[in-house]
C-alpha cells in the first residue's frame, strides 16, 4: 500500500514538473500550444539582435524592421517555412520559451514541432539543433499537413483519402493524407509574403511609390480578394514618392489589387491541380466527394476558398481556424508519444508523417 502511494506521488511530481509544448514554427509567425492552457505565445517570427545579445522578439522585433539604427539588427531567421539563420533562429526559439515558462524555470520539456513537408535531413537537425539549444530535453517533429489534418478533425488514420492545402506565410503544402501517413504531397516556396512583394513591386513600377512590407500586408489583409473584388472598395498607400521623394498618399481600388495577386495564385491553383492528377483513384474518389481543406494563415485571403472551388471544380472549405488549426494538431499528437516512440529510446527525435 505503502509503494503503490509512492509511486503515485512520484507520479504526481513528475507530471508537475514536466511540461508539454506544441511549436508551430513558421516564416511568418511562431505559435506555441500547451495542453490545457492553449495558445500561451503568438508572435511574428522575427528577432532583434543589440551587440550578440536578443533586443526583442516577436511584435517588438517586427515593428523594427526596416526602422533600425546602426548597433541593432532586425531580421526574419526563417525563409521558405526553414531555418536560413540557424543562431538567430535558436535565439528566438529560446527567447520565446523563455518566456512561456519564465513562472516555471526547472520543467523538464518535452516538445513537438511542425516542419513543412519534404524538409531535408539537414534541415530537420538544425530544428531537433535549435530545440536543444534553447534547454528542451525532448525534442520530436511532425510534418505539417499531418498536424493539419489532426487539427482539422480529418480522419487520419483511416483508409480514406484528405486533400489538404496549407497556405502559409513562406511556403504552401498540398497533400493527401490516409492511413496517418502522405501518400502524395508538394511544397512551394511561397506563400502570403509572395503577395505582399508583388503589391510592393506593383506600386513601385506603376506608381513609383515605395511602401513598407507591413503597408502592404495591411493592404493584402483589408481589400485583397482572390476573386469577386467589391465595386468601390479601395486602400489608401501611404510611401515615398520615388518622383518627388516626399512623403505621399496613393489610393488603389481592390479591383486592381485583385490583378496584381492573380499571378501568384495561379501558380498555386495549378500546383493542387497537378497533385490531384498524380492522386490514386480511390482516393480520387474520396477528395471529391469529401473536397479539398484550406488551412493556414495564407487561407484567411478574401475569396480564397471559392476561388480554388472555381479553378479546380472541387468542393473547397476553410477550417474554423485556420491559423492555429496545426499547432493544435500538433498539440494532439503529444499524446501519442509513448506510443510512437522507439521502445527504450526516448533520445532519438520522433518523426511523424
Amino acid at each position: 500500500m505503502a509503494e503503490k502511494k509512492r509511486k503515485k506521488k512520484q507520479g504526481l511530481n513528475y507530471r508537475f514538473w514536466k511540461r508539454d509544448l506544441a511549436i508551430d514554427l513558421g516564416t511568418t509567425n511562431t505559435l506555441i500550444y500547451m495542453p490545457k492552457k492553449g495558445i500561451v505565445l503568438e508572435e511574428p517570427s522575427v528577432v532583434a539582435l543589440r551587440n550578440g545579445t536578443v533586443a526583442a522578439a516577436g511584435k517588438s522585433a517586427f515593428r523594427m524592421l526596416g526602422r533600425t539604427p546602426p548597433g541593432i539588427t532586425a531580421v526574419k531567421p526563417l525563409r521558405g517555412g526553414v531555418i536560413a539563420d540557424f543562431e538567430m533562429t535558436r535565439k528566438m526559439l529560446d527567447y520565446f520559451i523563455a518566456r512561456v515558462l519564465r513562472r516555471f524555470p526547472f520543467l523538464r520539456l518535452r516538445m513537438v514541432i511542425t516542419v513543412p513537408y519534404g524538409t531535408t535531413q539537414v534541415e530537420r537537425r538544425a530544428v531537433i539543433a535549435a530545440g536543444k539549444r534553447a534547454g528542451v530535453k525532448g525534442t520530436y517533429l511532425i510534418e505539417e499537413p499531418i498536424a493539419a489534418a489532426i487539427g482539422g478533425g480529418l480522419p487520419v488514420a483511416e483508409p480514406r483519402g484528405s486533400l489538404i492545402v496549407n497556405y502559409g506565410g513562406g511556403v504552401t503544402e498540398i497533400a493527401v493524407i490516409s492511413l496517418g501517413g502522405i501518400v502524395i504531397g508538394s511544397s512551394l516556396p511561397q506563400g502570403g509574403e509572395l503577395i505582399d512583394e508583388a503589391i510592393q513591386r506593383h506600386l513601385y513600377r506603376r506608381y513609383r511609390m515605395q511602401i513598407g512590407s507591413s503597408t502592404a500586408e495591411a493592404a493584402k489583409k483589408e481589400v485583397a480578394y482572390a476573386v469577386d473584388p467589391p465595386e468601390g472598395l479601395s486602400y489608401n498607400f501611404r510611401g515615398i514618392n520615388l518622383y518627388s521623394r516626399n512623403p505621399d498618399t496613393l489610393e488603389i481600388g481592390a479591383a486592381e489589387l485583385h490583378e496584381v495577386i492573380t499571378p501568384q495564385l495561379a501558380s498555386l491553383s495549378g500546383a493542387v491541380r497537378n497533385i490531384f492528377e498524380r492522386i490514386p483513384p480511390q482516393l480520387a474518389a474520396d477528395v471529391m466527394q469529401d473536397g479539398i481543406v484550406l488551412v493556414g494563415g495564407g487561407s484567411l485571403l478574401h475569396n480564397f476558398d471559392l476561388y480554388l472551388s472555381r479553378e479546380t471544380n472541387l468542393p473547397v472549405r476553410r477550417v474554423e481556424d485556420p491559423f492555429t488549426c496545426i499547432v493544435r494538431g500538433a498539440s494532439e499528437a503529444l499524446a501519442y508519444l509513448k506510443d510512437l516512440a522507439a521502445p527504450g529510446d526516448r533520445s532519438q527525435p520522433l518523426y511523424l508523417s
